[in-house]
């Protein structure tokens, strides 16, 4: 690894930052990644991140893995049972946690990193929960995030499609990637069945909204089940897709 990882705190959120091989201080502004889920989508991966980079395929790009302080309470956009006995009820407390990423914590980056502050290369990108609420990142603040990766987000979650379909979201300039896996949710007996063909009505919306084939990639990985290994693997070709020079090709 030529870039550099590194741990820090802001406030009482921890984050993992990514640096580049090129960055400096004193060098070009790099686009930004807000992930989710801490480094778990990269730590793994860097050496994949930096042969794109090398081979010019993508532009280096500084990541900032946001640790969640509790994700069933964070990444959810409204309160929800819980779908097991085993686990706690949904907090919903998405939006506040959207407002403090993009009131707070964004500034904090922007002001101490050399990052771009311009919203078309500032990204937010997540798994499963987490590329639920990046979706509804570019519903809440579509002025602030221009570049939207949602690996088999839970569109399963109760009224997520809906709220997606009746947003008064527009094209504009921003541009999402989304995936999901051809067997998500098959052996499920809850509403996460339902996984596929939710993300499938999802994107139909975006698409009636006018999001066009440059701006709106669906990746269907045929076998795929919903799982870290295959989030990973998405998470490059979403990074690819968003920022690389090819991006309009898988």
């Amino acid at each position: 690894m030529n870039g550099s990882l590194s741990e820090h705190k802001a406030g009482k959120r921890r984050f993992t930052l990514y640096l580049p091989p090129s960055y400096s201080p004193g060098s070009r502004a790099f686009p930004a990644v807000y992930v989710q889920d801490g480094s778990s989508l990269f730590q793994d991966q860097i050496e994949l991140l930096e042969s794109a980079f090398q081979q010019r395929r993508l532009p280096e790009l500084v990541l900032i893995g946001i640790d969640p302080e509790n994700r069933l309470n964070e990444y959810t956009p409204w309160p929800a049972a819980s779908l097991s006995d085993r686990f706690p009820d949904f907090g919903g407390m998405g939006y506040h946690y959207l407002s403090d990423i993009t009131n707070q914590f964004i500034p904090l980056i922007e002001e101490n990193w050399n990052v771009t502050r311009e919203p078309q290369s500032r990204g937010m990108i997540g798994a499963s929960l987490g590329g639920l609420i990046s979706m509804f990142a570019l519903l809440k603040y579509p002025s602030v995030f221009g570049k939207i990766g949602s690996i088999s987000g839970s569109y399963w979650y109760e009224n997520a499609p809906e709220t997606v379909h009746l947003s008064s979201l527009k094209p504009g300039t921003s541009r999402i990637f989304m995936s999901v896996g051809s067997d998500e949710g098959r052996e499920k007996q809850s509403i996460q069945r339902n996984m596929l063909q939710n993300t499938k009505q999802v994107h139909q919306s975006l698409k009636e909204k006018g999001f066009t084939e440059e701006q709106l990639c669906l990746s269907i990985e045929k076998g795929a089940v919903h799982h870290r290994k295959y989030f990973c693997k998405q998470f490059i070709i979403a990074l690819k897709w968003l920022y690389g020079k090819n991006r309009s090709t898988l």
